[in-house]
């Protein structure tokens, strides 16, 4: 699995940007659907929860079935976001498990470390560094 920093993810999907859809990599958020639509999420990614309510509990055979059938096959590259980077290190091993051949995660997430404060968003990750988002 590659480990790209947020600046160096939104780099590679954007030299990608032009590339037929099947080949280019499909940008997938890890976090609980809640998180995706209230707290925000970079334009373009695909939801598609590593775990979600009730069960709070991965399903790592579920989420490669998910991913496989929005991708269309396990060669095309795999980029994941998280709230912190540390969701997508083990997502990311399961989809390699699975088959997967090209998979990346956005090292400190969406929201970054906690700070001194248990803030987000303040030290690291895509919001901090400035990067397009949306938010509900």
């Amino acid at each position: 699995m590659k480990h790209l920093q947020p600046k160096e993810a939104w780099q590679w999907l954007q030299a990608h940007a032009d590339d037929p859809p099947e080949q280019a990599p499909l940008f997938v958020d890890v976090r609980m659907e809640i998180e995706s639509l209230y707290v925000g999420r970079p334009p373009g990614v695909v939801h598609i929860a590593w775990y979600d309510y009730p069960d709070l509990k991965p399903d790592p055979e579920r989420f490669a079935r998910q991913v496989e059938a929005e991708a269309g096959h396990k060669d095309r590259p795999i980029l994941l976001i998280c709230r912190s980077g540390k969701r997508t290190l083990d997502a990311g091993q399961a989809l390699e498990a699975a088959g997967f051949t090209d998979v990346a995660h956005v090292v400190h997430g969406f929201e970054g470390e906690l700070d001194e404060h248990f803030h987000r968003s303040t030290v690291n990750g895509w919001r901090h560094d400035g990067l397009p988002w949306e938010q509900m």
